[in-house]
């Protein structure tokens, strides 16, 4: 699929421009936010990813093209870290249109490989809509959030060279993927309960549960009754346990061979900032709470409150 738009690029004098971006640049919806800025623009050319940078070729009226340069930046997705790595004037081609087009596997890799993204506030309010056909779905994601590094497996980071090649879209997701005016436009990941993957809940002895409703309701049990539960997503497993639980927490150190080192605890989001309940357990310097309340949420070192009971 190709995105194009026939532009009125033809008015007062014509240049071209050949721009390079490196950094953030790849997996964080930078193709489509060069699309949609061109179209407001009125200028023709085209957007490329080549393994790690953004190429642009800018077809208009001068002085737009340096507003469209100078926005770029300016006016790039919040996930995005772009920086200009080289303008150069060429000949004007006759082109008449804006389009995205195939990636360059060919070319001179500068590789950043995006981070997963925490559910975005949009996704999150769709998740709990029951109106919405992504309610509850577990998968969720857009161009600002999601996974990237687990299930990016060959670069440039096209659909085809993720985990996700095997989940052809749907009517509605293609639609959603092709439309310049959607949040989910050239987002890689995206899926829905139609077409994209799904929970199933396994035990040795016993069928799998396959509905995804039941499935997570057999994990979320399993866990509040001591159990270990190997979560197998789309990049690798991860090991679950209730970490109230002495028994539990013992029992999976003992598995791990991992005696003393802490691990890693997971809290619900509660709050403007997502971090009422963790509060209840740890003391957050400032810059430790922008980072676990941020887009990627890395896991971060905090000050254990004396009254903590969690075991770690």
């Amino acid at each position: 699929m190709r995105p194009v738009a026939e532009l009125a690029v033809n008015v007062g004098p014509r240049a071209a421009r050949l721009i390079r971006l490196r950094g953030h640049v790849q997996g964080v919806g930078f193709r489509p936010f060069v699309y949609r800025l061109a179209l407001q623009y009125g200028l023709a050319g085209h957007v490329q990813n080549r393994l790690g940078e953004v190429e642009i070729m800018a077809v208009g009226n001068p002085d737009v093209i340096e507003r469209f340069i100078a926005d770029l930046v300016g006016q790039a997705p919040p996930l995005s870290k772009p920086s200009i790595a080289n303008v150069r004037e060429i000949e004007p081609p006759g082109v008449k249109r804006f389009e995205i087009i195939g990636s360059a596997p060919d070319a001179a890799a500068q590789v950043f490989v995006a981070p997963d993204y925490f559910m975005c506030d949009e996704c999150g309010r769709e998740l709990q809509d029951p109106s919405d056909r992504r309610f509850a779905y577990p998968f969720i994601n857009c161009t600002q959030c999601g996974p990237r590094y687990t299930l990016i497996e060959a670069l440039p980071y096209d659909r085809k060279n993720t985990s996700m090649a095997g989940f052809p879209l749907c009517p509605d997701c293609a639609a959603e993927y092709g439309n310049p005016a959607d949040r989910r436009f050239h987002a890689e990941p995206v899926a829905c309960a139609t077409c994209g993957p799904q929970l199933t809940f396994g035990r040795a002895g016993a069928e799998p549960v396959e509905d995804c409703d039941a499935a997570l309701a057999c994990a979320v049990k399993a866990i509040l009754d001591g159990k270990i539960v190997a979560i197998k997503g789309i990049g690798g497993f991860h090991l679950v346990c209730d970490a109230r639980s002495e028994q539990a927490v013992t029992r999976l150190r003992k598995r791990k061979g991992r005696p003393d080192k802490p691990l890693a605890v997971m809290f619900p989001v509660a709050g403007n900032d997502g971090l009422d309940v963790a509060r209840r357990y740890v003391d957050f310097a400032a810059v430790e709470a922008a980072l676990v309340s941020g887009p990627v949420r890395p896991i971060v070192l905090a000050t254990r409150r004396p009254d903590c009971c969690l075991l770690y």
